[in-house]
């Protein structure tokens, strides 16, 4: 739960449909990933950055719309999405926006999957992420579970880990 002195805010769906939306989600990513944790722009940018492969999620601030955070969905087939490039601007970090995204992300999956309909999708969704390592309590926590070894992502080290997630 967020923290009673959060900022009201609020977070929405972008995607190609919404090009200023979803070029705001990439702004806090370069701001993040490539300005203050030093990763490459080749690196950050990837293959699921390209139409319909991906839905991000913006969080901004409420009224001012001033955008603070993103988290980015890649659509792997009806039954796997993988989540990754949470991020939230520094000074907003101690508000649990963090968990919010998260929480944000399922609750997207899960609608999504209700409008397919159990037919086509099935009734759950396998959602994998890679965590840097120490993150990995912050997924332990929204009920991830480490999958493999460790590995080097990026430069960096990384866990898999999974959730099942279920509208049932």
């Amino acid at each position: 739960m967020p923290s009673s002195d959060a900022p009201a805010h609020e977070i929405v769906p972008a995607d190609e449909q919404t090009p200023e939306l979803l070029a705001q989600c990439l702004q806090m990513r370069v701001a993040v990933f490539i300005e203050e944790q030093k990763f490459s722009m080749d690196d950050e940018i990837d293959k699921y950055d390209t139409p319909g492969k991906s839905t991000h999620l913006l969080l901004r601030l409420v009224p001012s719309l001033e955008p603070i955070g993103t988290i980015r969905i890649v659509h792997l087939s009806a039954t796997e999405k993988k989540i990754g490039r949470l991020c939230v601007l520094k000074d907003y970090r101690n508000f649990k926006f963090g968990k919010d995204l998260m929480l944000a992300a399922h609750d997207y999956l899960l609608s999504r999957q209700a409008d397919r309909g159990s037919a086509e999708a099935g009734p759950s969704l396998t959602v994998s992420l890679h965590s840097q390592i120490y993150v990995k309590g912050f997924y332990a926590k929204c009920g991830y579970e480490e999958v493999g070894q460790e590995f080097d992502e990026d430069g960096a080290p990384h866990q898999k880990m999974v959730r099942h997630l279920s509208a049932q």
